[in-house]
């Protein structure tokens, strides 16, 4: 159910830095008239920019999570507005607070989970529905039975639980709390910058509410920042996309032509296939071939010696070592490379796998059905005379990975090299 193993610090490190910002911005007493006049504008700002980045790619979820931020910001700054002109707050201006605090969590938390499942018109057609039919309920009420509004929103239903600290409704609260464990749970489920983005963003805006008449410009610096954070996570979202393999988790092919630019004058390349893969997806299917390339990465990934593994693309894997020697590289790879020989995949059906890590560890454990082996052969090339350049380093590797496979496979190959190293590991 939970993918913890999925779970990193960078998802949240953009969003908290905005957090943090967005608090220290709103404590600074005295600004001058060009940051009074930016924070005016920012909130609009953001929303047009932001809004269409998300409009161009399609991020209807993302989208609309601005404008709810944006639609609180509006009420909440007329309120505002006034009590600063007039030293005094306007008639309705409990009942829209109280408003505010209940329908934005809800509102967020909605949709926040709600992801984009059918056709992009109709999911477009059903999120302004439920807007404009959210808001215009309100809106009905609150011009209609403004006192009774009032009264119902204002009412202390549990008083056990009421403390003195408690600025909002008493209704915020639950609603807060239980939007919150929704996006948490959503988050571990589905590890993804944009989730975590509506968790620390909901954390800004509870902060954010209660202080809305209290410091000046909270209110247009929080609701800033928040959508900043689902900006941010759209374009954090999109570099993974174009930077990272989805299968493997790997940096992908485009990552590794950026690193081949920044590397210095002393570097190593190896270019890995994993053996007779079209046999394994032949005999037993993509399901299993998904599985085998994914056991490759995981422990490319741990090579030692200062590596870094690359999707190549297919069954071909790349690793590059900066600042080193063939001869100091050979035994990390050949390490790897029986790492990887030594290692039984044991078969399963996808329908029955296990839900987390240890109940996995477990069933291998015990298992005895099924298994297959897989083997890699590395083909491993370093800057030289003749080779000065990132591009003709990796044809040499390229080129090594053929004599290994030509070698009987299983194996590491230098670029030049006629001897193999390594031997093929038998039943």
């Amino acid at each position: 159910m939970f993918r913890l193993s999925a779970v990193r610090p960078s998802h949240f490190l953009p969003s908290t830095l905005l957090l943090l910002a967005g608090l220290a911005a709103a404590y600074v007493r005295d600004l001058s008239v060009f940051f009074t006049s930016l924070f005016n504008v920012l909130p609009t700002l953001v929303l047009l920019l932001g809004g269409a980045y998300c409009a161009v790619y399609r991020r209807q979820r993302e989208l609309f999570l601005m404008v709810t931020v944006y639609i609180a910001y509006f009420l909440l700054d007329t309120q505002t507005d006034y009590y600063r002109d007039h030293g005094q707050v306007r008639e309705d201006a409990a009942v829209v607070f109280h408003l505010v605090c209940l329908l934005l969590p809800g509102l967020f938390g909605l949709f926040g989970a709600w992801q984009e499942r059918t056709h992009l018109a109709q999911d477009l057609l059903a999120r302004v529905a439920v807007l404009v039919a959210v808001g215009g309920v309100a809106l009905a009420l609150e011009q209609s039975y403004p006192q009774a509004l009032l009264n119902w929103l204002a009412e202390i239903r549990w008083p056990s639980l009421h403390g003195h600290w408690m600025s909002l409704i008493q209704l915020a609260y639950p609603l807060f709390f239980g939007v919150f464990v929704l996006l948490v749970v959503q988050y571990l489920r589905q590890p993804r910058p944009l989730h975590a983005a509506q968790v620390v963003g909901l954390i800004g805006l509870f902060w954010m509410l209660p202080q809305t008449f209290i410091l000046p410009f909270t209110l247009n610096i929080m609701c800033s920042q928040v959508m900043l954070m689902i900006a941010a996570a759209v374009s954090h979202e999109a570099y993974q996309m174009a930077f990272r393999d989805e299968l493997t988790g790997l940096p992908g092919r485009r990552a590794l032509n950026e690193r081949m630019q920044r590397l210095g004058r002393n570097y190593v390349i190896a270019m890995t296939d994993v053996d007779h893969f079209k046999k394994f997806n032949d005999t037993h299917g993509h399901d299993v071939g998904d599985q085998v390339l994914r056991l490759v990465a995981s422990r490319l990934s741990k090579v030692t010696g200062g590596g870094r593994a690359y999707r190549y693309g297919g069954e071909e894997f790349a690793l590059v070592f900066a600042g080193q020697t063939v001869e100091e590289c050979l035994p990390h790879l050949e390490a790897v490379r029986e790492m990887i020989a030594n290692y039984a995949i044991q078969l399963r059906d996808p329908n029955s796998r296990p839900q987390n890590d240890s109940a996995g560890r477990q069933r291998r454990a015990g298992a005895a059905g099924s298994t297959v082996s897989v083997t890699i052969s590395i083909g491993v090339a370093e800057r030289l005379a003749e080779h000065r350049n990132p591009d003709e380093v990796l044809k040499a590797a390229d080129q090594a990975l053929y004599s290994a496979k030509a070698a009987g496979r299983n194996c590491v190959m230098q670029a030049g090299q006629t001897l193999r190293r390594g031997a093929v590991r038998t039943a």
